[in-house]
Formats: structure tokens, sequence, C-alpha cells
């Protein structure tokens, strides 16, 4: 299983970013996908999860609104496009698969600031 994250960088606040992640080494359109955040000096903390089929999605309340999860089972990726960041929206970005063990990608930092 492989987990590749990328579209992180420095933002101001208010402004965007998209984050991909491209997955490989298991059947894709199988499983939920999550993304996961950690800032420095705080815990690991789910943001998003979207259904196998992308029908279903879900959002911790600190991105509800602002924060969208996608996925495309044709090319095996995962998307977060994040619109209003926020400085405390500063962390470390992960992309997540649980298939009975939980598989993460290296990260890709997302820092907010003006």
């Amino acid at each position: 299983v492989q987990l590749v994250e990328s579209g992180g960088g420095l933002v101001q606040p208010g402004g965007s970013l998209r984050l991909s992640c491209a997955a490989s080494g298991f059947t894709f359109s199988s499983y939920p996908m999550r993304w996961y955040r950690q800032a420095a000096g705080k815990e690991r903390e789910l943001v998003a999860t979207i259904g196998s089929t992308g029908s279903s999605m879900n959002y911790a309340d600190s991105v509800k609104g602002r924060f969208t999860i996608s996925r495309d089972n044709a090319k095996n990726m995962v998307f977060l496009q994040m619109n209003g960041l926020k400085p405390e929206d500063t962390a470390v970005y992960y992309c997540n698969v649980n298939r009975g063990v939980s598989y993460w990608g290296q990260g890709t930092q997302v820092t907010v600031s003006s």
C-alpha cells in the first residue's frame, strides 16, 4: 500500500488549497478514505472521511462548511478542497486508509499565515 500526498503550501488566511492523495497497492474503490491532520505539539485528528463510492462524507466540526473531501475511483485518488483557511488549520495533512491495518502517507505541510 502506498499513499502519496501533495498540494500543501503556504497560504494567507481566507485562502484555498487543494490536497491530493494518490493511492496504490490495494483495491482503492473498496475502501473509505480519510484525511487527518497533526499540528505541532498536538495529537493527530480526523478531518474528513469519504465512503468507498464517494456518496457519503463526514467532517470534523472545525472544518465543516469550509472543506470538501472527494475521490476519483478511476484514478485512485482522494482530494481535500480547503477554502476559508484559518491559521488554526496549519498542520501536516495525512491521507489514510484502514484495511484492518492503518496505512499513512508521508504527509503534506499546510501553513496558513499572513
